[in-house]
């Protein structure tokens, strides 16, 4: 047996009890024939864990995002019972990409969770457009594995674990031969539809209880436009309620709906008006759209070293952000991603920037506006 294959057991006999009784978990036993590439949909910070469940005895290297790393001791531990890939959030992928390639030839099973970003809303978003095109150079099975259950366990804004189910289990198995008779599109488009999930479709269906305390606090980490009202920042979750201070009120439920359901019945509603809302808002800019204090801005070079530029008032301007001091153009922006719900990271050039929150503050309307604009 190999030390790879030892530390896997290893990893897998000291978590699955607590991951199987903390989530519920329904894990399928899987057994690849031999190397493979795994795709799987992306729910929670936890998904590397539950996921792994399901492999007894196939040591999988995790697609990870670099800011675990950053982490000494730890980031240590876990390089060496698991040896993840790092990927830089909103910088090129070409270096993953690559280094997938080189594991996957020398024999090694890889994950990815392709969506690039878990779900805030609850549902399953398209996974990055050149999954496939990987997915067909890699010569080896495409698998496709999808978490259910997942979100509404532990959504996203919240972070605070609701006892329900989460069932995790293989969707599609694809050998190369098949997948180079394909195009890289079309592989993409094959592999969107085995990893779509609507956590509240399927609610509707099998209405399990996720129960918890105060199952609506943080969601304002998340969502940031009241529904009924259309106002910025006025939203707020106390206890199990959703309130503004227009005097809308909504019970989040131990189903994840709300009650009454208007003006939205699910978050993934309120994505939908949200979203509306937040692009006519930045159409209309003229000014600053919104700010907020105790910021800290770094610098991550090589080696994921981490240099702090400053702390202060975060800025989103039409056509900048600034920061301690620092400006950065919007049009200057490559690309932007969150880590969690707390953590903003971009890149300009060959710069990667990382904007961090120690509070329950929303840098996502920060992300939500870049795209926006970005994109117009």
């Amino acid at each position: 047996m190999s030390d790879r294959k030892r530390r896997w057991k290893l990893l897998r006999r000291l978590l699955r009890g607590f991951i199987t009784r903390r989530f519920h978990l329904e894990a399928e036993r899987l057994i690849p024939p031999g190397p493979c590439l795994i795709i799987a949909n992306h729910v929670t910070n936890w998904d590397p864990l539950l996921l792994a469940m399901s492999f007894p005895e196939t040591p999988i290297r995790f697609v990870a995002s670099e800011h675990i790393f950053r982490h000494g001791l730890v980031s240590k531990l876990l390089d060496w019972l698991a040896a993840p890939i790092p990927r830089k959030k909103a910088a090129s992928g070409a270096d993953t990409v690559m280094t997938v390639l080189r594991a996957l030839k020398a024999g090694d099973t890889v994950c990815i969770f392709a969506e690039g970003d878990a779900a805030w809303d609850g549902l399953t978003h398209p996974v990055f457009p050149a999954t496939g095109k990987l997915a067909r150079m890699a010569g080896v099975p495409l698998l496709t594995y999808r978490l259910e259950g997942g979100y509404l366990s532990m959504p996203r804004w919240s972070g605070k674990l609701r006892r329900g189910k989460v069932r995790g289990h293989q969707i599609g198995f694809y050998p190369p031969e098949d997948l180079k008779s394909l195009k890289g599109p079309e592989i993409t488009a094959m592999i969107d539809r085995d990893l779509y999930e609507d956590a509240f479709a399927r609610q509707r269906i099998e209405h399990v209880a996720y129960r918890a305390e105060k199952r609506a606090e943080g969601i304002e980490r998340g969502f940031f436009i009241c529904p009924q009202c259309g106002e910025l920042g006025h939203t707020l979750g106390v206890g199990n309620y959703v309130l503004c201070a227009c005097g809308m009120r909504l019970f989040y439920t131990e189903e994840g709906f709300f009650d009454p359901a208007a003006p939205v019945e699910t978050v993934a509603a309120w994505e939908s008006v949200q979203q509306e809302a937040l692009r006519k808002l930045c159409e209309g800019a003229q000014d600053a759209l919104f700010s907020d204090p105790d910021m800290r801005l770094r610098e991550i070079g090589a080696g994921h070293r981490q240099k702090t530029l400053g702390r202060g008032t975060l800025t989103m301007l039409p056509d900048a952000i600034t920061l301690a001091g620092q400006r950065f153009a919007l049009s200057d922006i490559d690309s932007m991603a969150m880590v969690k719900a707390h953590i903003l990271l971009f890149s300009v050039g060959d710069h990667y920037y990382e904007i961090r929150t120690e509070s329950d503050r929303c840098l996502r309307k920060y992300l939500m506006a870049w795209q926006i604009i970005k994109n117009d």
